[in-house]
């Protein structure tokens, strides 16, 4: 009875529905059918979902936007904005005072030189090294590869405070395997001139090249997940091919695989690249007052400036607003043109949501 029912009734074609539909149009005038378009519920539904959501964006929008817009307002403020009352966002006696402060008396172009060529480095070691471990967990099969992903992401979980003062004593009295002990105490202890003594790597980029080499740098962790989740996308057939014309594993990985892998790249890269741009928390390990002038020791107030009035507390806080601004600008501006890079290497990564 179903069947006949279903077998009985007519499908109606595109092409059927699109000649209804000129049909109506041409019997009934633009007025009537704006008033059967306007005046129904489904439109009303659809006003009503479409202003709710509005308003939920805007208000949310405001909730996070509005502390980076008070922040880049005040910088633009004078010391007697301060002390105004009247004065909100929009500053009446405005200046570049601070800015030219900041960024004479604190050698900003100094210390982003330094902390560009820290940050560039140690990003291409990290994406390269990385990329290669997480190939090896993907397309290798060894005993142990379970236990050693295992310690991988363990990585990401272990707090790095733990292991912060082993980590700077290791590289304040840097001696591998005892090598240096071995050779100066032992085998030429009577020799003066070949005596060994423990090296220390602080206040220096060297601390941050080795642990970018071996892959144990801030968040190698989640670079090797995710890209031995984007290498176990790529079809094995490839390697294979590769392989059966001579092409050994190291060779198939930078012609075949590398060249498949740049919005990937491009994406740890960025990470690797912006989270050491802003990281306060090796360099407090690493560098000392005599180490080379980077960005964390950017954030400070000039002395050009006079912070000694009543508005001193907010004033204060402004200038280092600023110097946060001048932080996250290359940021930003590296951002805007690799965003679409980001964002295909997220998507390829599997890791959404």
């Amino acid at each position: 009875m179903d069947a006949n029912r279903i077998q009985s009734t007519p499908i109606i074609k595109k092409e059927t529905k699109n000649k209804i539909r000129v049909e109506f149009e041409g019997r009934t005038s633009a007025w009537e059918r704006f008033k059967l378009k306007v005046f129904s519920v489904s439109f009303l539904k659809d006003v009503v979902w479409y202003i709710f959501r509005l308003i939920l964006l805007i208000g949310i929008s405001y909730v996070i936007i509005y502390p980076f817009i008070s922040k880049v307002a005040s910088s633009f403020m004078s010391r007697e904005d301060f002390v105004d009352a009247t004065v909100l966002l929009i500053a009446k006696h405005p200046t570049l005072e601070t800015y030219k402060a900041v960024i004479v008396d604190n050698e900003y172009f100094r210390a982003m030189l330094n902390t560009f060529v820290l940050s560039a480095s140690t990003a291409i070691i990290q994406t390269f090294i990385t990329c290669l471990i997480g190939y090896g967990f993907a397309k290798f099969k060894f005993k142990g590869r379970k236990l050693l992903f295992m310690f991988v992401v363990l990585t990401m979980i272990v707090p790095h405070s733990t292991v912060r003062l082993s980590m700077f004593m290791k590289f304040r009295y840097f001696d591998i395997l005892g090598i240096f002990n071995f050779l100066g105490g032992g085998v030429f202890e009577s020799i003066d001139i070949l005596k060994f003594t423990d090296i220390s790597l602080i206040n220096s980029f060297v601390p941050f090249y080795i642990l970018s080499a071996t892959g144990l740098a801030f968040k190698n962790g989640l670079y090797i997940f995710m890209l031995r989740q984007f290498f176990r996308g790529v079809p094995d057939e490839l390697e294979e091919s590769a392989y059966i014309d001579g092409s050994g594993p190291f060779r198939t990985f930078v012609q075949i695989i590398l060249p498949l892998s740049v919005p990937m790249l491009i994406t740890v890269f960025m990470f690797a690249f912006s989270w050491q741009w802003t990281d306060n928390y090796y360099t407090r390990v690493f560098f000392t007052h005599q180490g080379p002038y980077t960005l964390r020791a950017f954030i400070k107030i000039p002395r050009s400036l006079d912070t000694e009035y009543p508005g001193q507390n907010m004033y204060v806080a402004a200038i280092r607003n600023t110097c946060g601004i001048l932080i996250m600008l290359p940021l930003i501006l590296i951002y805007a043109f690799l965003q679409r890079y980001l964002v295909q290497g997220i998507e390829r990564s599997g890791i959404i949501g």
